[in-house]
């Protein structure tokens, strides 16, 4: 039997996993082993009793930066002892996370995620162990640790055995390059405003279009960029 798929995070703030992701279907993941997580402390791997993990910048400017030499022997340490998956750095000048991206790293054996803090890591070590760099969208947070959350919650939903119904999966906003269309539930009508009719005929081919004409006029309007790449 293959061994769970498994992310190691290296952060100076382990006590901020697992997190939500202890809870609902990640949380309900983990108890299972359906996914493991590792949350390893950069400190560890400093050399003076004040666990100092960053420096001045050269060339000057304001902030801290990361040093290269303890990065480097944090992701050589859980590299070593079996750590599966590439190396992924959270960064806001990274490339944007896709669904694809999402999928490919979930289909893997794990990720090894680096948070980083001040101004960012020296890009050496980025370089020399060959970080890919990721970025959630066009901000700034505070750290790479929420980052970090949100690309295993991403990956985790995807592992075989998270989501009760898999089926779900394949009509979600990005699974077909299309945003999702609009859901309804009861009250059939709630505020004056009634559930669609063909939602209510029991015509499962009429249904299927409707779905798909509303998601192709929601992504035209709200994510154009999106439509040309959609998998119709």
């Amino acid at each position: 039997m293959s061994a769970p798929w498994t992310v190691t995070v290296l952060t100076i703030f382990p006590e901020m996993f697992p997190g939500p992701l202890g809870v609902s279907l990640a949380g309900r993941g983990l108890q299972r082993d359906l996914w493991r997580l590792d949350a390893v402390d950069l400190r560890g791997f400093a050399q003076d009793r004040h666990q100092t993990v960053d420096d001045t910048p050269f060339g000057g400017g304001a902030g801290m930066v990361m040093r290269p030499d303890i990065v480097a022997q944090a992701a050589d340490a859980v590299v070593a002892r079996g750590a599966p998956g590439p190396l992924v750095y959270l960064s806001p000048r990274g490339e944007p996370l896709r669904q694809a991206r999402v999928a490919e790293l979930a289909a893997g054996p794990g990720v090894v995620l680096l948070c980083g803090r001040y101004e960012g890591v020296d890009h050496r070590v980025i370089e020399a162990r060959g970080f890919l760099e990721i970025s959630l969208g066009d901000f700034v947070l505070s750290g790479g640790e929420l980052a970090a959350m949100t690309v295993i919650d991403a990956c985790v939903r995807l592992l075989p055995g998270v989501v009760g119904d898999a089926a779900s999966l394949a009509e979600e906003s990005f699974a077909a390059g299309l945003l999702e269309y609009p859901h309804y539930t009861r009250p059939q009508v709630w505020e004056g405003r009634a559930v669609p009719d063909v939602l209510l005929s029991g015509h499962h081919a009429r249904i299927s279009e409707w779905r798909q004409e509303q998601a192709l006029a929601i992504t035209k309007s709200r994510r154009p960029d999106l439509v040309g790449t959609s998998r119709q």
